[in-house]
């Protein structure tokens, strides 16, 4: 097969979707050495960008004179004015194109395949801009309609497709994302020494990883933290890495109107080389989402045998299992006992560590791949149509 593949969210986000779609590309790279994968960019490589290396896998830019449309261009044209600019013009022939990204391109023959991550414009629109719903809500029914197969990163976003959109359930293959080799126990005393001086970090540390917006619920999470300090034996500091996303002026107003501002630190979007030490210097992970299509720091921190604290929230139990401790969402006291609880009792801090990483044993981005790949092959296979052509 010649499979085509949306590469321009690995280029252009650092975090969520970015991730995502390096990992996956790079695992592909590795154990498909038979099929051609022309990786499609409308952003070219920054510095330091390297697209995987591998003998049938080029990187295609779609641009002009040799500069990038850029993915606004290319979202408008697409997705605003709804020109039919085939995604084979920019790539060749395909036999699949892959969006990993919510939004699907034109195409003449290949057949479509799109992953879905989350639907939470849906489930929590009040957590998301107006314009960015209303960009969602064009692309998003319109991807999974005319998508030959779908892939949904857990089984709660298969779930919402089939209730929400009405897809078929046959549509729909749940493929969870993986956890890079990278991701284990630091135990360089050194490094982490020098990490937690260049962050200012003290402990007990509670850790959270994730773009600073209302989903992700960090208010709720500086409440519970303000209540836990109160204990003898309570965190003494909340660290949160992320950038700054949207709606994200409540958070910093948290800190202040629950005294602790001299207690949380906002590291701003930390570098991935940094982050496994990170999660090794923390006594917990906190990932109190209002709602998740997967949640890659559970997993991550997890291999890293950082002890996780999680919420409900869409698919967080279903990957944490049994390895975490669970609290709802919006029980902002449960919440607060949890973190207590793990900052105080050595014993389930060994307990959860060890279960995480055994737990994170289970997400292999070179399981995605090969799950990948069986979808590619019955894309190309199904029989072409009226539809062709859209």
């Amino acid at each position: 097969m010649r499979i085509a593949i949306d590469y321009t969210s690995a280029l252009a986000q650092s975090a969520g979707i970015g991730r995502y779609t390096r990992g996956l590309t790079a695992a592909l790279a590795r154990v498909d050495t038979t099929d051609e994968l022309v990786l499609y960019s409308s952003e070219a490589p920054a510095r330091g960008q390297v697209p995987p290396a591998a003998a049938n896998v080029r990187l295609r830019l779609a641009g002009i004179g040799g500069r990038a449309v850029g993915n606004r261009g290319m979202t408008i044209l697409w997705h605003r004015l709804c020109v039919p600019l085939p995604i084979e013009l920019l790539v060749g022939r395909a036999d699949v194109f892959h969006a990993p990204d919510f939004s699907l391109a034109p195409t003449l023959w290949a057949r479509r395949v799109v992953t879905i991550h989350d639907l939470a414009y849906l489930t929590h629109p009040a957590c998301a801009l107006p314009r960015l719903i209303a960009y969602l809500e064009h692309v998003v029914p319109r991807a999974v309609r005319v998508a030959d197969e779908i892939i949904a990163v857990s089984q709660r976003t298969a779930a919402d497709l089939i209730e929400r959109l009405g897809v078929a359930p046959e549509k729909v293959t749940v493929i969870h994302l993986g956890v890079d080799p990278g991701f284990r126990p630091v135990r360089d005393v050194q490094r982490l020494a020098e990490l937690e001086r260049r962050y200012g970090l003290r402990h007990p540390l509670i850790l959270a990883v994730g773009t600073l917006e209302p989903r992700k619920n960090y208010e709720r999470l500086i409440a519970a933290f303000a209540r836990a300090t109160r204990a003898p034996d309570g965190p003494r500091m909340l660290a949160i890495a992320g950038r700054e996303g949207w709606l994200y002026e409540q958070v910093y107003a948290a800190v202040v109107q629950h005294g602790v501002a001299d207690r949380v630190r906002f590291l701003g979007y930390v570098p991935e080389a940094d982050l496994p030490a990170l999660y090794s210097s923390a006594e917990v992970l906190a990932m109190p989402s209002l709602y998740e299509g997967f949640g890659i720091p559970v997993i991550e921190a997890m291999a890293c045998g950082t002890p996780v604290l999680c919420s409900d929230g869409g698919s967080l139990p279903e990957v944490a299992d049994d390895a975490a401790l669970v609290v709802p969402a919006t029980d902002g006291e449960r919440m607060s006992e949890g973190l207590l609880r793990l900052v105080s009792d050595t014993s389930l801090r060994a307990r959860l560590s060890a279960c995480g990483v055994e737990r994170a044993r289970h997400f292999s981005w070179e399981d995605a791949a090969r799950a990948t790949i069986r979808v590619y092959a019955r894309a190309a296979a199904r029989p072409r149509g009226k539809e062709d052509g859209r």
